[in-house]
């Protein structure tokens, strides 16, 4: 049983620390596992198909990270960790070309890196906000930093006209982008993350809640993808003539937290397309559909933009948190996005083995193999069990379904765990999906005997 004697022992003693946010599911001894299988404190080995949050490219002590670690700017990036906004190792340059930029979106030939997807969200918003003040400026005959006299003390009292107030982020009902306070904002997942917390005054437009499976309701998803996109415009012109117009908007390819919501790709094009008509920043948040999980480098790929987003965020799979962004979004003065560390180093020296990983072992072609038996699994298991499987939806091996209440989730996911695959959950009553990239057909044999297995114990 998970959580076993040893979890519950060492959960007493973490308690009594503080409790490491209180959510702790089990402890794990990362030093006994191995690819795929995450074996806990206690010695259960289980099939992980949730990869800490969608957070472990290639599972856990994969070769090619070991060797990363015997890579001799290794031992100096972390010996002596340097800020990297201020002084930057002289390495830096090439290895932001051996990775994050190798692998761009199409368009983007700039990224900045953070530590998480939270610091990369919030750092975005405010690049949007410089970008709109100075497009504002520029109306009035002024250059980006000719700052007032009564914008330079105002601001230092949280006030117009210093402060931008009266500029907006819209996000989606559903979506997640952090828990710091912008991102929070722009959060709309689970009331758990939000109580008690301030909030700006920003606007959350519905995101298309679809039916499936897809093919049988074409018209009632069209019909609903229309009345969200209708509302995102309707707040756009709402906002503008009130004088407080919206900057930018951000969105998730799959709405992972608030469970797993998909929408078309003429749903994304038409929402760029209502940002370009009003002036406003699209943002892609990319922290956990991002290198390859979709099946694609990035889950917006698959929309046929035919422009790329002005801005992508990534975090978990890339190791640490950042964004890409097009030329026009360059801050004009030095410090203004900042912080001591604008990521780590080492992280970048594996995520090139990570990259590397990923090339030579065909990893984004694995994804869409893998993912195809899983949700032919799960589709199959929708038909013969519908009691307790429902809605089977995903992109890759972002894949998820629904069950009949949240209680039955919960101890699906219990059971999943108990016979010997660790998955997640999302949303009120989902099962999520996460496996790392080099999840291969054999991991997908084990899961279905013990799915199986799982579904045989509930239906009981």
């Amino acid at each position: 049983k998970v959580p076993g004697p040893q979890t519950q022992k060492l959960m007493d003693q973490l308690k009594t620390q503080g409790g490491m946010g209180g959510a702790v599911v089990f402890f794990g001894d990362y030093t006994a596992s191995t690819g795929c299988y995450l074996v806990d404190a206690d010695g259960n080995r289980m099939l992980d198909m949730f990869s800490q949050i969608s957070s472990l490219p290639l599972g856990y002590n994969h070769p090619y990270l070991q060797k990363a670690m015997s890579d001799p700017l290794m031992a100096s990036f972390a010996h002596s960790r340097a800020a990297l906004g201020m002084l930057p190792p002289k390495e830096l340059p090439d290895l932001l070309n051996e990775t994050f930029l190798k692998i761009a979106p199409r368009g983007m030939t700039r990224v900045q890196t953070m530590l998480c997807g939270s610091s990369a969200n919030e750092n975005v918003f405010k690049a949007v906000f410089f970008w709109k003040r100075a497009k504002e400026r520029a109306a009035e005959g002024r250059a980006a930093t000719d700052f007032t006299e009564e914008e330079l003390s105002s601001c230092m009292s949280n006030q117009a006209p210093g402060c931008a107030n009266n500029l907006s982020i819209m996000s989606f009902s559903g979506g997640f982008h952090g828990r710091t306070l912008g991102a929070l904002t722009c959060t709309h997942s689970k009331t758990v993350h939000k109580i008690d917390v301030p909030a700006f005054d920003w606007p959350t437009a519905p995101f298309p809640r679809l039916r499936y499976p897809l093919e049988s309701h074409q018209d009632h998803n069209q019909g609903e993808e229309q009345r969200c996109l209708d509302e995102v415009r309707r707040i756009f012109q709402c906002r503008l003539d009130e004088g407080r117009p919206v900057a930018g908007v951000i969105v998730e390819p799959v709405l992972s937290e608030g469970g797993d919501l998909h929408a078309s790709p003429e749903f994304f094009k038409q929402l760029q397309r209502a940002c370009k008509d009003f002036d406003a920043a699209f943002i892609v948040d990319e922290v956990q559909t991002g290198v390859c999980a979709s099946g694609h480098m990035w889950a917006h790929e698959a929309w046929g933009l035919k422009d790329t987003p002005d801005f992508v965020c990534f975090s978990k799979k890339a190791l640490l948190g950042g964004y890409y962004y097009k030329d026009e979004f360059q801050p004009t003065q030095g410090y203004r996005i900042f912080n001591t560390w604008m990521g780590d180093a080492t992280k970048i020296l594996f995520f090139r083995a990570v990259l590397a990983a990923i090339e030579k072992e065909g990893l984004q072609a694995l994804v869409h193999t893998v993912g195809a038996q899983l949700m032919g699994i799960l589709k199959f298991a929708a038909c013969s069990h519908p009691e307790l499987v429902t809605n089977v939806r995903g992109v890759g091996t972002i894949i998820a379904f629904d069950c009949a209440t949240p209680a039955l989730r919960d101890q699906f996911a219990a059971q999943m765990r108990n016979n010997g695959v660790y998955v997640g959950t999302n949303g009120t009553q989902s099962i999520r999906f996460r496996p790392s990239l080099n999840f291969n057909l054999e991991h997908v044999a084990e899961f279905t005997r013990v799915f199986q297995q799982t579904l045989s114990q509930l239906a009981e």
